[in-house]
C-alpha cells in the first residue's frame, strides 16, 4: 500500500489509520477528512479488495463525501469513513469485530462509525461492546431512532427523485415515471417499494437475480441485466449499488434525463459531472440525496450522549429538507451555467471552512 499522502484522492484528510490485528484477522483503514464542524462520522464497509490501493481510495473519497454529506444536511458532524479489508470468503468473526470497535474506541471520539455496505445492525451491537463512539444500534422503542440506517436513506432518496420528477418533468405525479433502478439492497428495495406504490414503472436490476426476480415479481417490475441497466431507456436512473459507475464510457450510452440515487461517489472522476451537465441530464449530487441514512445515525448518536432517546419524527424533519437543498441546487446551477455537483461541492467545502 503506497503512502496516502500520495493518492490522487488525497484531499488533505486530518487522519488516516491503517489498522492491522494479525490474531484477529482485522485489516482495516480508517479516515477523517474533516472535522470541521465535528467528529468524522461516517459507516464503515466491509469489502473484499483484490488491490488494497482500491480500499485506500474508497476511505479516502468516502470520508471526504461524508464531510460533504454532513455539511449539507445541516448536521454538526465531520466526515469519516472506515474500511475492514476482508477476504477472499469475506470472513467475518467476533473477534474481528472486537478488535475492530477497539480500534475506533482508541480513537477517542475523533471518529464515530455506523453500518455501510456488508455491515449489519448485529455487527455494530458487536462493535459497540467495545466503544461508545458507534451509532446504526437497535431501536429502544416503538418511535425511537435508530436501527439500520437503509430504510432512512431510501426515503430520502424517493423524496428527492420526485423532487428531481417535478424539476425536470414539471409533473408531482410519479405514476407512468419510468424509472430504472441499479441495486435492491436495503436501499435500493425502499426506493422501489416507495416508487411502486406511487404508480411508477420499474425497472431493476441486481447482480443477485432471484432476489431481482423476487422484487420484480412483487412490484409488478421488470428486470434487466445487471451489463445494461445504465443504458436502459427511461425518465430516471437511480444507482444504488457501488460507486465510480459514471465515466467516459457510461455517460455516452446513457438515455435517461435524470440521474438520482443513493450509491457513494457516482462519478469515476469530477469532470464526469460536467460530462453529465452538458448532455443534458439532471444529476442529484449523491451526498445530497442520500443523506437521510446518516441524518438517523447523527440523530441516533448525539441524542444518546446527552443522554436522551432521539425519536423517528425528528429523523423525518430533516430527511424531508432534502428536496428543497437539492432544489437550491438545482438552481444555482442553472443559473451559473455549472454543473450541480460543482456546486454542490462549493457550498459544502464553504461549510467546512475549505471554500
Amino acid at each position: 500500500m503506497t503512502a496516502f499522502w500520495t493518492e490522487p484522492d488525497f484531499d488533505d484528510h486530518e487522519m488516516v489509520h491503517v489498522v492491522r490485528n494479525r490474531d484477529a484477522g482485522l485489516m482495516a483503514i480508517i479516515a477523517v477528512h474533516s472535522s470541521h464542524l465535528g467528529p468524522g462520522a461516517g459507516g464503515t464497509r466491509f469489502w473484499h479488495y483484490p488491490d488494497p490501493k482500491d480500499a485506500m481510495r474508497d476511505a479516502l473519497r468516502l470520508s471526504r463525501g461524508m464531510s460533504y454529506k454532513n455539511a449539507m444536511a445541516g448536521l454538526p458532524m465531520g466526515g469519516g469513513k472506515a474500511v475492514i479489508l476482508a477476504d477472499d470468503a469475506r470472513t467475518k468473526t467476533p473477534e474481528l469485530l472486537a478488535a475492530f470497535g477497539d480500534a475506533v474506541n482508541g480513537l477517542g471520539g475523533q471518529y464515530v462509525t455506523a453500518e455501510d455496505v456488508g455491515i449489519a445492525e448485529s455487527d455494530m451491537v458487536a462493535v459497540s461492546r467495545r466503544t461508545t463512539h458507534v451509532s446504526g444500534l437497535p431501536a429502544v422503542g416503538d418511535n425511537a431512532a435508530g436501527g439500520d440506517p437503509g430504510p432512512f436513506t431510501s426515503y430520502g432518496i424517493y423524496l428527492g427523485i420526485k423532487a428531481a420528477v417535478k424539476h425536470r418533468l414539471g409533473t408531482d405525479e410519479m405514476k407512468g415515471v419510468h424509472v430504472a433502478i441499479q441495486g435492491i439492497g436495503s436501499v435500493g428495495a425502499g426506493v422501489a417499494r416507495r416508487l411502486a406504490a406511487d404508480g411508477a414503472q420499474l425497472s431493476i436490476a441486481d447482480i443477485d437475480g432471484n432476489a431481482a426476480r423476487a422484487m420484480a415479481d412483487e412490484l409488478g417490475a421488470q428486470t434487466v441485466d445487471p451489463a445494461r441497466i445504465l443504458e436502459t431507456q427511461c425518465d430516471v436512473l437511480s444507482p444504488n449499488a457501488l460507486g465510480a459507475i459514471f465515466d467516459d464510457e457510461t455517460i455516452a450510452k446513457l438515455d435517461t434525463q435524470i440521474i438520482a440515487g443513493g450509491a457513494n461517489n457516482q462519478l469515476a472522476r469530477a469532470h464526469h459531472g460536467k460530462a453529465l451537465f452538458e448532455s443534458g441530464v439532471l444529476y442529484a449530487p449523491d451526498y445530497v440525496i442520500n443523506a437521510g441514512g446518516i441524518m438517523s445515525v447523527a440523530t441516533e448518536y448525539l441524542a444518546r450522549r446527552d443522554g436522551r432517546i432521539a425519536d423517528v419524527e425528528e429523523v423525518h424533519a430533516l430527511i424531508e429538507g432534502i428536496p428543497a437543498k437539492l432544489e437550491q441546487v438545482w438552481r444555482k446551477s442553472a443559473a451559473d451555467h455549472t454543473a450541480p455537483d460543482v456546486v454542490a461541492d462549493r457550498m459544502a467545502q464553504e461549510l467546512i471552512g475549505r471554500g
